[in-house]
């Protein structure tokens, strides 16, 4: 009897990990999209100055 449920739980282990892996994303990311770019391109020549 004891190995019976050491077995199940075994399976029930695997399967569940099985399920999460293969199954649909539960990702709750927020939809970003592109971002313009607000910043000042990088000047070589005035960093150089400083």
């Amino acid at each position: 009897m004891a190995i019976s449920n050491i077995i199940a739980k075994i399976t029930q282990y695997i399967s569940e990990a099985a399920m999460r892996i293969f199954g649909p994303n539960d990702d709750a990311y927020p939809v970003s999209g592109v971002q313009p770019f607000t910043g000042e391109p990088y000047d070589k020549h005035k960093d150089e100055n400083n």
